[in-house]
């Protein structure tokens, strides 16, 4: 089968990831998208990790290069975009995989401070992004945006911050698929559910619990076969979806949780 995102060039917010035992969406993301022939641009706010991202890439025939940045900053979000362009000339893949969910809690205790670090590091530097690749897309007459969310959007959790930012992000980006549809600009959003992933697993490890306990648990909470995804159902989602072959689908919220969020049924 040929390279089915050879030629183009896609810069992926959150490419690196948190220490553990597994591997990270951002990462594994990375990693496909190198198999299959993309140029990339790996943006973290640790350049190491996105280093370590980078040299995996590089085993699998990628050209591209590292950017640390802080991705609630409008100027950072701006200034990797125009280095993007000024390198590759062009941008036809945005990927954006950041986001946080840490001291989150339910209506009665949830802080403004958890509130608003929630929402800033979830949805700030998704809309900058997407602000300034929008102008380099436009005039392409081209462009595939996906963004990472979370079944929690639409599923009952606990979780009020994260859920609602979650919600938003699910919200802004069909806003952003109808709007710039006239530009053959493409904008879709990856759901994942229960996933086996350093960022879902190694807090719940810190704090205590045991790893295989926690994994159990949550592998008996997904409906098919009784066990969690891993990083690389997000990236193959994301391959689909940076593709031609998703060449007609805009606007879309794409579950990938083993069927979690069918319950709502």
């Amino acid at each position: 089968m040929a390279e089915r995102l050879r030629g183009k060039t896609a810069i992926i917010l959150g490419a690196g990831q948190t220490p553990g035992e597994t591997l990270g969406n951002g990462r594994a993301t990375a990693m496909r998208f190198a198999e299959e022939g993309a140029r990339l641009v790996l943006v973290d706010r640790n350049l190491t990790s996105a280093r370590e991202s980078l040299e995996l890439c590089q085993e699998r025939g990628a050209e591209g290069y590292c950017v640390e940045a802080d991705v609630t900053s409008e100027a950072a979000c701006a200034a990797l975009i125009e280095e993007c362009v000024e390198r590759f000339g062009r941008v036809d893949i945005l990927h954006h995989n950041v986001g946080v969910g840490g001291q989150d809690a339910g209506p009665a205790h949830l802080t403004e401070e958890a509130w608003d670090r929630i929402f800033k590091i979830n949805l700030k530097g998704m809309m900058f992004s997407c602000k300034h690749v929008l102008p380099v897309m436009r005039q392409q007459k081209s462009g595939s945006i996906i963004n990472i969310s979370s079944v929690a959007a639409v599923c009952s959790v606990g979780i009020v911050a994260y859920k609602s930012s979650k919600a938003a992000m699910n919200a802004y980006t069909q806003s952003l698929a109808i709007g710039n549809a006239k530009y053959n600009i493409r904008a879709n959003v990856i759901m994942p559910g229960l996933m086996n992933t350093p960022m879902a697993i190694e807090g719940y490890v810190s704090a205590g619990r045991e790893r295989e306990e926690v994994i159990a648990a949550r592998n008996a909470a997904v409906p098919l076969a009784n066990r969690m995804g891993d990083a690389w159902d997000v990236a193959n989602a994301a391959v689909f979806l940076a593709s031609e072959e998703a060449r007609f689908i805009t606007g879309v919220c794409l579950p990938v949780d083993g069927g979690q969020s069918a319950r709502i049924g």
